[in-house]
């Protein structure tokens, strides 16, 4: 079955975790918060993977996730290389570039694991509050995904990427304004949540009902 705006989808997922990883590399205060600039937009990536789940079903949400932690592997991977490549004569800013884009190893693990979890986590909560309730109050299942797929991401992109480097009272000072930021986001934009998504099943033809789909993470292939 083809789709117009799947690949529009996929591409925003994928822009939005790429742009993110960028952005965390710089530390904001905005208003009571303090957090990762990546955090701004990070949100937008969960809403992302509830109208794919809600819309296009678990198994084509999945195949999105692993493309989207695929290229954020890559982007890595290209920034650690080229960081690592001695710079050519003349240019002055080689240490302005590893500070921005030569991220370490620990933070990479970090974000790609917490990713990992906290998408998937989003969508097969989607999928089954969503069979629990017969397809009604969406509003429940993308507020309530999201409180537990970023509880998750964000925990574990802090235990892995800062474990040892900052003290507890710390972690836990970001990890309340990262999770309280993000949530919050998530709720202000329900509405436009609603709307993509109806509007998006109309003009695909398609409504992602999961009653008997395993909700398994690991897999490309999503059903015809």
């Amino acid at each position: 079955m083809r789709f117009r705006y799947l690949d529009i989808i996929t591409a925003s997922f994928v822009a939005v975790l790429l742009i993110s990883n960028i952005a965390s590399t710089k530390i904001i205060d905005l208003g009571p918060f303090t957090f990762d600039g990546g955090t701004i937009l990070f949100p937008l990536a969960y809403i992302f993977g509830d109208i794919l789940t809600e819309v296009y079903g678990f198994r084509r949400a999945r195949r999105v996730i692993w493309i989207g932690v695929a290229w954020a592997a890559v982007a890595a991977g290209t920034f650690a290389l080229v960081d690592a490549l001695p710079a050519a004569s003349g240019y002055e800013l080689e240490a302005s570039f590893g500070a921005i884009l030569g991220q370490t190893p620990q933070i990479v693990a970090g974000s790609l694991a917490a990713i990992l979890v906290g998408e998937f986590a989003n969508g097969a909560m989607m999928a089954r509050i969503r069979v629990a309730t017969a397809g009604r109050m969406l509003w429940l299942r993308t507020i309530s995904s999201t409180v537990v797929g970023q509880a998750l991401d964000t925990a574990i992109f802090l235990l892995i990427a800062f474990g040892g480097v900052l003290s507890s009272a710390t972690l836990w000072d970001v990890f309340a304004s990262n999770y309280v930021f993000k949530v919050g986001v998530e709720v202000a934009l329900t509405p436009l949540t609603y709307l993509a998504v109806r509007w998006l099943k109309r003009r695909e033809g398609v409504d992602g009902y999961d009653a008997r789909v395993p909700l398994n993470p690991f897999g490309l292939r999503p059903e015809r």
